[in-house]
């Protein structure tokens, strides 16, 4: 097979979460198990940081990597979902896995993948580990896929764990309250492991307290925490909660020897996007007219962002928007500002919610727009409807924001 044919292969014959939803979704680890038996254990070559939250945990993994790549280590970063090349996924520092890797990859254990009935993700999570071990990382910051306990990542003895949050999302997958889904996401906490919480509530606080002390290991709450202020590349506010929770992780790594300094604190967070690749987390496309996306796609992360592009100075704003098909539009729309000009679409994935019912929904919490055959007809539009002094904003779905980067 070639590269294409590798990708076509994984994406199509197994299923995948962000491609179909529910069906992905694997209710133990004995897959990922038996996979890394017979990888011969990759997990443990490396030194590794658990990244797991609702919101911000890419952001938070990519902020770990930049500054760990500056301290001068070489850093595995595994993250998902990708934006445009599945290859977004397995970086080591910040150059994405060789397609060759992949490909070789796949043809060597494809028998041991159809016999086992391996779904994507679990695949993709052999392949970084199996990759980071070749590559002779120092650590592998390990992002979640999904919830924690069950995830296919939790095979892993961090240096540290993280949780960068809790929110309502995928609720089919991990519990109907904050409690349930905090309960799924503590699973990544550890014997003797340090977890960092970045935010909590008064309901899934409980959760996390209740859980270290049951494996009896040490647990920091950074929200509260007076952490200098350090500015990044990464622009939105709520970028300000993330530094704050990698910050608090990078002082657990240096408690456990590893050298990083203040200025490799600095020069990491403010080089980000050049360090790593990261992208569509309040990323400017252009100016004049300005066009922003980003990839918050739940009420709690759309709280954030809506609330920072009305601080933005714009005539008129124009919003390209679309959805996948379990969002809880009741608890998003309502977010959206109704001074604005929409232009709905669907992004082109199995998922992706009908425009019409997207359109007809919004239009009952006073969100008006026109309807689109796909995001790239959308924004053709809003570029051309907008002038100099307008903005764009293009979100609803990371694969929104895919089309158009």
């Amino acid at each position: 097979m070639n590269y294409s044919d590798t990708i076509d292969w994984l994406f199509t014959q197994l299923p995948m979460y962000q491609r179909i939803g529910a069906a992905a979704y694997k209710v133990n680890l004995s897959n990922t198990l038996k996979l890394i038996n017979y990888l011969n254990e990759p997990q443990d070559s490396f030194k590794s940081v658990h990244v797991a939250g609702t919101n911000g945990k890419g952001s938070t993994s990519h902020m770990l990597a930049s500054v760990l790549q500056d301290a001068g280590y070489k850093v595995g970063l595994y993250t998902s979902p990708h934006l445009k090349d599945f290859r977004e996924r397995i970086k080591v520092n910040g150059k994405m896995i060789p397609k060759e890797e992949v490909v070789g990859f796949v043809e060597k254990h494809q028998p041991f993948f159809e016999e086992n009935q391996l779904s994507f993700f679990e695949m993709t999570v052999g392949l970084a580990f199996d990759y980071f071990r070749k590559e002779k990382v120092d650590i592998g910051i390990i992002e979640v896929g999904l919830g924690g306990r069950l995830d296919s990542t939790n095979v892993i003895a961090p240096e540290v764990s993280v949780i960068t949050n809790i929110g309502l999302d995928h609720t089919r997958f991990l519990g109907e309250t904050m409690q349930e889904i905090a309960s799924e996401k503590a699973g990544i906490i550890k014997t003797n492991i340090p977890v960092v919480i970045g935010e909590t509530t008064s309901e899934t606080k409980k959760v996390f307290q209740q859980k270290a002390s049951e494996v009896s290991t040490d647990i920091a709450f950074v929200e509260k925490e007076k952490v200098s202020d350090y500015p990044s590349d990464l622009k939105g506010n709520y970028q300000k909660k993330n530094i704050k929770t990698a910050v608090a992780t990078l002082a657990l790594l240096q408690k456990k020897s590893w050298n990083v300094s203040e200025e490799n604190i600095i020069n990491g967070l403010l080089n980000v996007v050049s360090n790593t690749g990261l992208q569509g987390r309040w990323q400017v496309l252009q100016e004049s007219p300005k066009v922003i996306c980003d990839t918050a796609h739940n009420k709690e992360g759309l709280v954030l962002v809506m609330e920072q592009l009305q601080k933005e100075d714009f005539n008129k704003l124009h919003i390209v928007l679309g959805v996948v098909d379990d969002k809880n539009l009741e608890a998003i729309l309502p977010l959206f500002p109704k001074e604005a000009i929409y232009y709905f679409c669907k992004p082109d994935v199995i998922r992706g919610l009908k425009v019409s019912v997207l359109r007809n929904k919004a239009k009952q919490f006073g969100l008006l727009g026109t309807s689109y055959n796909s995001v790239n007809e959308a924004y053709t539009e809003a570029l051309n409807q907008s002038e100099k002094g307008d903005v764009i904003f293009i979100g609803g779905s990371t694969f929104v924001v895919a089309e158009v980067l």
